[in-house]
Order: structure tokens, then C-alpha cells, then sequence
């Protein structure tokens, strides 16, 4: 009997592989075979989380309140939290009960506005290489997706004069990130007042994924989009709690910005989810409310890391520009090698696990992306390895065999 009546809806057919899924795939194949795999691959987080943080998750535990459905549009007190965090971080004034909801993660956020806000067809620009998300959810929504080539030369800004009129005139949304994931590339507050002046002359709505808001070093502070005048009329800006306070395994997030986006999204999401755990919302509050101490604790981790791993590189001939923010580092693949290749050339080499930069989108290819999330011990080894291996870039970039 054929099996073709149950292939799955096209839009699903039509999204690319997810790399990240295939890259699971050839850890489980490395470490069936015995090697000792550094993952540095996801940007996902090693640190604990906070204890505070952890003991109001517990006490909120005990709260048989706690362990029924929560509100579909987020506790009260926790979007109170929300508001008043933007206000002490950004000098923002939000309505709590219009203007946030909380999420199951940025990324669910993020794919369900796709939902919500795209009809098939529409245009949507997209930087290239972007979180995959950001793309992934316009094509599952039907969108038609216009990438936006970010270049080395232009520090991984998106070059908004270089959109022709008639793309921005069909655009419904405008995906952005900065810091970025994955270039680790930011944005002077200039760029967002050109953003807002651009959106606001064709009409477009402005989705800013600010994931890496706490996680910036050497003095440099990233904008909010909403700090710039007039965004909120046209814009919305999404959070997560994943990176600053190690819970990525928590999946809570937040979006802020025009109330109307804001109803949209939350409409969806009141038919297709019922929220966060309650006592995590709690625990959430708890995490917006750490003293400044904790998030120089957190920045100087990554910082310290940023350098040792840069300099050790340097060693092997590899010229790494010393990034101002984020949890990693983006590195070009030698000449002759792709993203993919030069990943698994890694991998087998040396057990070392990068993320090839065509995960991110076209725009991607010819780079890797670095995940800072082991120790400088750890680094230490992925150093050791890359020297035995002779993972080196030479004076013609080329990598030695």
C-alpha cells in the first residue's frame, strides 16, 4: 500500500534540511565509535543556572496553584517583570497588559509571527546568514523569502539601499539581529534609526530578535530597538532567557513592542498553546531581577573565553576579529573548502564540533560558526587538537592537510 496519502503539507517539503538535527546525527555516530567530541556546534549554554533563580523555581513548585493551566497571555506578575526590566535596561515604557507576552522561547515566538502575520505569497526580507528560525517560519507560513546578502565588508550589516524599491514595497516583514547570531556582528544605533525611517517609509513590520541583549563585552551596550523613536509604532523586539541566565532548557522568552502584533501573536498562541509553566514564570521574575554582578559574571566568562580562544588561534595562523558581543565567533573556511566540508574535516580530524555557516542561509557559506560554551581548559584542548592535527591557516589561507 502507498504511503504517498501521508507525505506531509508542502510547506514542510519545501524547508531546507535543519543542520543542527544533522549534526546530532554525526555526534551519535562519533561517540558510538569512541571519540571524545568538544561540542562547540549550538549555542547552547554550560553555566548553571543561578540559584536564586532555581530556588523560586522550587518554592513556586509547592504552590498547588502553580499546577494548573496557566493564563494563555503569561502571569500578570511575570509581564509586570517584563516591563519594568525594559524600563531599568532601556528607559522603554510598556504597558504590561498590551504590549508583552511572555513565550515558550524566543524561537516559538519567533515561527509562530510567521504564522500569525504572513499569508502565502507575501514577501519577506530575511538578512542571510540569519537565525534559522527566521527564515524557517516564513516558509512554513508560505511566505516568499527576499535574502538580504550580509557582507564581511559592510561588518554583517544589512545594506538597506541595496533593496530595490519594488522588493520593499512588496515586503510585509523585515527579520533582524543584532548582536547577531551567527556573525556575532552589532549594530550602532544609527543602523536601527535607518531600520525605523525604512520601515516606517514602506510599511514594513520590523521583528528584532534581541536574544543577546546581556552579552556584551568591552563597554559596548546593544540597542533596543524600541528605544528608537517611533519603532514601536511598526515594530516588536523578542527576548530570551536561554543565553544571560542559562535556562535554555527552561524555553521562556518574551516579546514587547505594538500591541496590535502583539494581539495577533497571542491570539495564535491562545489556539495552539497554553503557555509557560506557572512556577517557571515565577523563577523567570526572580532571573530579571539579578543584581548587575551576576550579568558581569556572565559577560567576563564569555569574554575571557573570547580571548584565550582568539589568541590561541591566532597561534595557528587563523585572524579572528575580536567581536564586541554574543557567545561566539565566526570564522571563514579556508580557500577550496565549503562550510559543510571544512565542519566535518574538523569533526574527524580532531572531535571538535563546529556548526557549518550555511546553517544560517546562503548568506552563511565559506564561514563556521564557534560556540564559546566550554572552559578555557576545555579551549585548551580544542587548541591541542587543532595543532596535532595541523589545523592551521597558512600565509595563502589554505588549510594544511
Amino acid at each position: 500500500m502507498s504511503l504517498s496519502w501521508m507525505s506531509p503539507a508542502e510547506r514542510i517539503q519545501k524547508l531546507p534540511p535543519y543542520v543542527f538535527a544533522r549534526l546530532d546525527e554525526l555526534k551519535a555516530k562519533a561517540r558510538e565509535q569512541g571519540l571524545d567530541l568538544i561540542d562547540l556546534g549550538m549555542g547552547n549554554p554550560d553555566g548553571p543556572t543561578p540559584q536564586p533563580v532555581i530556588e523560586a523555581a522550587m518554592a513556586a513548585l509547592q504552590n498547588p496553584a502553580n499546577h494548573g493551566y496557566p493564563p494563555f497571555e503569561g502571569t500578570a506578575s511575570f509581564r509586570r517583570a517584563i516591563t519594568q526590566w525594559y524600563h531599568r535596561r532601556y528607559g522603554v515604557t510598556l504597558d504590561p497588559d498590551s504590549e508583552a507576552l511572555p513565550l515558550l522561547g524566543s524561537k516559538e515566538g519567533l515561527g509562530h509571527l510567521a504564522i500569525a502575520y504572513i499569508n502565502p505569497g507575501d514577501t519577506v526580507l530575511v538578512p542571510s546568514p540569519s537565525y534559522p528560525v527566521h527564515f524557517r517560519g516564513p516558509i512554513i507560513a508560505g511566505g516568499v523569502i527576499h535574502n538580504l546578502i550580509l557582507k564581511e565588508e559592510n561588518n554583517w550589516l544589512i545594506d538597506l539601499a541595496a533593496i530595490p524599491d519594488e522588493v520593499a514595497r512588496k515586503a510585509k516583514i523585515l527579520y533582524f539581529n543584532y548582536p547577531s547570531n551567527p556573525t556575532a556582528a552589532t549594530a550602532p544605533r544609527e543602523f536601527f534609526e535607518e531600520i525605523v525611517a525604512f520601515a516606517r517609509k514602506y510599511e514594513i513590520l520590523l521583528v528584532h530578535d534581541l536574544c543577546y541583549a546581556e552579552l556584551a563585552f568591552d563597554g559596548y551596550q546593544p540597542t533596543s530597538l524600541l528605544e528608537i523613536p517611533g519603532a514601536k509604532d511598526i515594530g516588536v523586539e523578542f527576548h530570551t532567557l536561554s543565553k544571560t541566565y542559562n535556562m535554555a532548557g527552561w524555553r521562556v522568552g518574551f516579546v514587547v513592542g505594538n500591541r496590535h502584533v502583539i494581539q495577533g501573536l497571542r491570539t495564535l498562541k491562545t489556539n495552539l498553546d497554553y503557555g509557560i509553566f506557572s512556577a517557571l514564570q515565577t523563577a523567570a521574575e526572580t532571573a530579571l531581577s539579578l543584581p548587575d554582578s551576576y550579568l558581569h559574571e556572565v559577560q567576563q566568562r564569555y569574554r575571557t573565553r573570547r580571548d584565550f580562544l582568539i589568541a590561541g588561534l591566532g597561534k595557528l595562523g587563523w585572524n579572528i576579529p575580536k567581536t564586541e558581543a554574543t557567545m561566539y565567533l565566526w570564522i571563514k573556511c579556508p580557500v577550496g573548502m565549503n562550510s559543510t566540508d571544512f565542519a566535518l574535516n574538523i569533526l574527524q580530524q580532531t572531535g571538535v564540533v563546529l556548526t557549518p555557516g550555511n546553517a544560517f542561509g546562503v548568506g552563511g557559506e565559506g564561514y563556521v560558526r564557534i560556540s564559546l560554551i566550554a572552559d578555557c581548559d576545555r579551549l585548551g584542548e580544542v587548541l591541542q587538537r587543532f595543532k596535532e592535527a595541523g589545523i592551521c591557516y597558512q600565509s595563502e589561507i589554505s588549510v594544511s592537510a
